[in-house]
């Protein structure tokens, strides 16, 4: 959970182990301002009103265009119709140079290469100009939605300039496929661009030589930061933040931190607000920008500063973290040290990534799958990812039917139930499957507790229970119908009903604890749950339908 609560700035829980050394911040990377403090402002005439008014309306613009690089209006149906264009550049692209070589016959070798070179580059070259129009984000998609060589091929065609960007962007799995196509100087050229916090998640997918190569080409400044952001563990704020932060001190005025921001030549991404520090460096509160444009100059920081701030520490879990930036409806947030010193921060574009990833690897544990599996990777590295869960399906599959090999003799002398049991099974997976994804859900969110799950099972279990009473008769009167013409048919109306209902409680109480166990034992909820869900409801279902049908049928 976040050190502090909203309401509380000064609370910082210390964390266990040993916390990295906050690195110094370089002057391009975090910025402070240290101006002498603002004294008692004498009343202001109207000559010195109107420059002051004059400096709000172009610190609110100069404000406004930092908040995007790219002037043009984006849609979010971009990077689709992109892709619809590029895949069809593509094809044209190989159709022509497959008809090229079929009219190679009875041409001279050397004009035929001249033909097919410009014939290729003159596709090439509008494909490369539709990429340069578009957003990193928009070209890591295209690049997810080709198949590995038309994937190299426009790759080739970015700008070496935006290599690491994309590369930020990209799935891992996909993201390993492009670092393969490149040499270790492309990479260092690619990498050496971005931010120390940037160079830090890419770092555990680059060869060792690349990192050491990039990181002798930084500063002192940041190769500390380089090293604080590495040296924290994955799913932690410490990985996640960044170093670019603007801090200003209480007792300045508005018109002096005015004045500091224009000399910058543009503001962090995602600025909201500035952190306001004391002389250690401790936070104390945070600015947000609305407040600097609306007060007047000479206003004191002190005096209209917030200090109800929520600050993270870098040992928080990145999952909690993101949570608080969905409820609190934050766009950045500061974090501190131990010992309440401002180290760094995390924006929203980091917590929605973390909402992202959380969300596929859920829906992969979900499914069986145990990583991110890109869509064009080899058969056999794809095959190999789905063996797992294909494994333990498997085994629980043979022991449902031997469950069902139990009761061959009930089975020969009404061979009706073969008919009905998977109606049985069946019913109750898929409301099972229901029960437990709420419950994955809970979890995520930290609504699931030990003083509450007493409740939501005596719930869950009366749900079950409802749906087989209504729902088994519905099946019950159906199979009655069905087999009216015998004798067994009001029989097996009884036992679908009986049968229906008790698998539907069996259900719900194996969907709760699958994922509570999971969860208890330091595990991921998600992983393999429907697997097991699916086990249970079969294996327990047949044995309720057709241990039932043996009393009901003797």
């Amino acid at each position: 959970m976040p050190s502090q609560t909203p309401m509380n700035p000064s609370t910082d829980p210390r964390r266990e182990g040993q916390e990295p050394t906050a690195p110094p911040r370089p002057a391009d990377r975090q910025a402070s301002l240290e101006l002498g403090p603002a004294h008692p402002a004498e009343p202001l005439g109207q000559a010195r009103e109107r420059p002051a008014r004059n400096d709000l309306l172009a610190a609110s613009v100069a404000m406004a265009e930092s908040e995007s690089s790219d002037d043009q209006q984006r849609d979010p149906e971009e990077a689709s119709r992109a892709l619809n264009e590029v895949q069809e550049l593509l094809r044209r692209h190989h159709v022509v140079l497959d008809l090229a070589h079929r009219q190679q016959h009875g041409e001279d070798a050397e004009r035929h290469f001249l033909v097919e070179h410009l014939v290729e580059r003159q596709h090439l070259n509008e494909l490369r100009l539709r990429l340069e129009r578009l957003h990193p984000a928009d070209v890591a998609y295209i690049l997810e939605a080709l198949p590995q060589s038309d994937r190299i091929t426009v790759w080739d065609l970015v700008k070496a300039e935006r290599d690491g960007e994309i590369l930020l962007e990209v799935s891992e799995s996909v993201r390993e496929s492009l670092i393969r196509s490149m040499d270790t100087e492309e990479l260092v050229e690619a990498v050496e661009t971005l931010d120390t916090d940037e160079i830090a998640e890419l770092a555990p997918d680059l060869p060792s030589d690349v990192v050491e190569a990039v990181r002798q080409g930084l500063n002192q400044e940041e190769r500390e930061q380089l090293r604080a952001s590495m040296s924290y563990p994955d799913g932690s704020v410490g990985a996640l933040m960044d170093f670019e932060t603007i801090s200003v001190r209480a007792d300045f005025s508005l018109e002096a931190v005015l004045r500091y921001l224009r000399t910058l030549d543009e503001l962090p991404d995602h600025t909201d607000q500035i952190f306001v520090v004391d002389e250690h460096d401790q936070l104390e509160g945070s600015l947000p920008l609305d407040r600097v444009l609306i007060n007047q100059p000479e206003v004191l920081v002190a005096d209209v500063m917030r200090r109800d701030v929520l600050a993270l520490a870098p040992y928080d879990n990145a999952s909690e973290a993101a949570l608080a930036f969905e409820r609190y409806d934050l766009v950045s947030a500061p974090v501190v040290d131990p010992h309440n010193r401002l180290v760094g921060r995390v924006t929203v574009a980091e917590a929605v990534d973390v909402i992202r990833e959380e969300g596929e690897s859920v829906a992969l544990a979900q499914a069986g799958l145990r990583e991110e599996e890109d869509l064009f990777s080899s058969v056999w590295q794809s095959a190999r990812n789905r063996w797992l869960w294909l494994a333990v399906n498997l085994c629980t599959a043979f022991f449902a039917s031997r469950v069902i090999g139990a009761f061959e003799g009930t089975i020969e002398r009404v061979v009706a139930l073969a008919a009905l049991m998977p109606i049985v099974a069946g019913i109750a997976g898929n409301s099972g499957n229901q029960t437990m994804t709420l419950i994955i859900r809970s979890l995520a969110l930290g609504q699931l507790t030990r003083s509450n799950a007493r409740q939501l099972l005596t719930k869950e279990i009366a749900i079950a229970g409802l749906n087989g009473v209504v729902w088994g008769s519905v099946a019950g009167l159906f199979a009655w119908w069905l087999y009216s013409d015998t004798h067994q048919g009001a029989l097996l109306g009884a036992l679908m009903l009986l049968a229906m209902t008790l698998n539907l409680v069996v259900g719900a109480l194996i969907a709760m604890a699958v994922p509570l166990a999971l969860e208890r034992s330091g595990r991921d909820p998600a992983i393999g749950s429907s697997v097991l869900l699916t086990f249970s409801t079969d294996s327990m279902g047949f044995l309720i339908f057709l241990g039932l049908a043996t009393l009901f049928f003797r």
